[in-house]
């Protein structure tokens, strides 16, 4: 099945003509992470405070960039997990900056491990190990342990559903929020929208070859739904969740399939849905109406279940 662009907001096509779908494999993965390590770096915000430190991750040190706007005492924080398919990206990540310095919080970015020279459980392992750092207060910083948020964008809001469940079935440390951009959660993209094969910038082909790295196979239906979270039984019991996806992209109908479960199951949830919006648009065209909305929407839920 083919997409039909005419339905995409007219002004995010721009980006679309100089970049075409990433068409990602093992062969080339290393070729296309230094072609987008390449690009020039969005700047960052003025007068943020970043820091790396380390955390041991089952004998692994994993590097966490640590992004603060003031240090001022009993501050919110966010655990954030980068997006990239699971098999690329970078916890430099300027969407988590733009948070510490736009709501005043600690945000925490985590350099998981990725695929496919590390695939599931690393990334996750990696993850729950930073949260478990922070909840257990053995970061160091002086943060209000009440009010910590667990979010990311496309494989990273993926993996932060998939650790949200994790989470709820081992320490069940309290969360504020599971914050869901565009979430990549379901292997099978077994709905209308994932049969499609050419959406923009992440396509279906690009999507199954990212989700074989990342399993190390393809287990189908018997994923761990610490990796596909749409593969979970049940979501009762999870954090209130934010779950934001635009029409026009691949992860549409399973990210709100899901937004569906969390409310069947008891689970505190808004969905945002946006109109001609294809994967990450507000990352390309930020100054589109759209994007800002979107934007506006996901950081408003954010500020308010930071308090």
């Amino acid at each position: 099945m083919e997409l039909d662009y005419k339905n995409i907001d007219p002004l995010l096509l721009p980006p679309l003509e100089n970049f075409p779908p990433l068409n990602i494999t093992a062969d080339n993965i290393n070729d296309i992470r230094t072609i987008i390590a390449s690009q020039p770096a969005a700047p960052k915000p003025e007068g943020l405070v970043e820091e790396k430190v380390a955390v041991n991750s089952a004998g692994n040190d994993i590097d966490v960039f640590v992004y603060r706007k003031t240090d001022r005492a009993n501050q919110p924080a966010v655990v954030w997990i980068h997006g990239g398919g699971y098999i690329m990206g970078s916890a430099e990540d300027n969407r988590a900056m733009h948070i510490a310095a736009t709501l005043d919080c600690t945000v925490f970015s985590v350099d998981y491990r990725m695929a496919p020279e590390h695939a599931f459980p690393a990334g996750p392992d990696d993850c729950y190990a930073v949260l478990s750092w922070v909840m257990k207060s053995e970061s160091g910083y002086d943060l209000d342990l009440s009010k910590v948020a667990l979010g990311g964008a496309s494989a990273g809001a993926g993996m932060a559903a998939g650790v949200a469940l994790m989470n709820r079935d081992k320490d069940n440390f309290p969360l504020c929020l599971q914050l869901l951009l565009y979430p990549m959660i379901d292997n099978l993209h077994a709905t209308q929208s994932g049969q499609y094969e050419n959406h923009p910038i992440w396509n279906q082909q690009t999507s199954f070859n990212a989700w074989e790295m990342y399993l190390a196979g393809t287990p189908g239906e018997n994923a761990s739904p610490y990796a596909a979270a749409s593969r979970a039984e049940t979501l009762k019991g999870l954090p209130p969740a934010y779950v934001t996806v635009g029409t026009e992209d691949l992860f549409r109908d399973e990210d709100i399939a899901y937004a569906n479960r969390l409310i069947q199951d008891g689970v505190t949830t808004e969905l945002c849905v946006f109109p001609g919006v294809y994967h990450a648009a507000e990352g390309f065209v930020p100054d589109a109406p759209v994007s800002k909305r979107l934007t506006q929407a996901f950081m408003t839920a954010l500020k308010d279940a930071l308090g």
